[in-house]
């Protein structure tokens, strides 16, 4: 069996989803008889590298450093196979705006959006431009930073009055901002592992999130996606075999075509009014709670945690 480092906590701001993610996958790993080093990456990451001289690192970071490339770039440095996703496709993928736009060449559906760095409201005086966004988006307008998961920033101006706050909301956590064509209808989401074959797309999850007297919105936000009982899931989700097959193509095109690797998830809405599906984006390292979503679809195809976790360590890759 292997020595495996599990890359855990961070900076970021999803360091208690990467830690909870990392004691499910610390477990599995050793209930599989291999050998853990679990460490909680900081300054010292080397150093700790170095010393327990691990076969791999099974990579549990979300967002900055973790899901951005930076990590995998050292580990690269490093010799140490690692889990997941390159660091070429990690940067684009942990970069809504230039996922986005890679889709768009590739003529993938996504939402339309607009993006602007603070730069550009310094600058360039961008924020005179806003009223004209309802023209090329309508309202409301989902305002989101470019680099952050979990739904961490995101806010919904449903009208030019409120955008200025939604950006001031949204540039606190990045300092590039997209804003997007807000999509009525279902949150889907496609969980995809590599087998010998290349990517395989599990079923489809919908996450029906619960109102409640403290919650009377249904938003799938950073509460509903991590606190047991504030969501309900259903998968396979109760969707026609044909359009279920439809969102599983797409979501395997978007792995593809930012060339990921290992296992992956692709967020999709279906709209209400149209029927169709939009890509909101692609989690190169997607969390591997009790409530996420790769998880239960595996599940759902029969593949239970300790296998999941056995084929994510299947598909390493090998630093040249």
């Amino acid at each position: 069996m292997s020595h495996v480092a599990v890359l855990k906590g961070g900076r970021s701001l999803e360091r208690q989803v990467s830690l909870k993610s990392a004691a499910r996958v610390e477990e599995s790993l050793r209930r599989l008889g291999h050998r853990v080093s679990a460490i909680d990456v900081g300054a010292d990451l080397v150093t700790q590298l170095t010393a327990s001289a691990p076969d791999l690192a099974f990579i549990v970071l979300h967002g900055r450093d973790g899901e951005d490339g930076t990590v995998q770039e050292l580990l690269d440095v490093l010799g140490v196979p690692y889990t997941g996703s390159r660091a070429s496709a990690c940067a684009v993928a942990g970069d809504k705006v230039a996922a986005k736009r890679a889709l768009r060449r590739a003529g993938l559906p996504t939402p339309a959006f607009f993006a602007f760095t603070e730069g550009a409201f310094q600058a360039l005086g961008a924020g005179q431009a806003l009223g004209a966004l309802e023209r090329h988006l309508g309202f409301p307008i989902v305002v989101k930073p470019a680099a952050q998961g979990s739904a961490l920033g995101i806010r919904f101006a449903h009208s030019a009055a409120e955008l200025p706050t939604a950006l001031i909301a949204a540039f606190s956590y990045d300092r590039t901002v997209l804003l997007e064509r807000f999509i009525a209808g279902r949150d889907l989401a496609v969980g995809i592992i590599d087998g010998a074959d290349g990517g395989q797309a599990l079923p489809v999850v919908e996450a029906l999130p619960e109102a409640g007297p403290d919650r009377p919105g249904t938003a799938y936000d950073y509460e509903s996606r991590y606190e047991i009982g504030r969501t309900r899931f259903c998968c396979p989700a109760e969707l026609p075999d044909a359009l279920a097959e439809r969102a599983q193509e797409i979501a395997l095109a978007v792995y593809r075509e930012l060339g990921c690797g290992g296992f992956g998830r692709v967020d999709l809405m279906l709209e209400e009014a149209t029927g169709e599906l939009a890509v909101l984006e692609l989690n190169p390292i997607p969390g591997l709670t009790e409530t996420s979503l790769l998880p239960i679809a595996a599940d759902a195809a029969g593949v239970g945690f300790d296998e999941l976790v056995e084929t994510i360590l299947a598909a390493v890759w090998a630093p040249a």
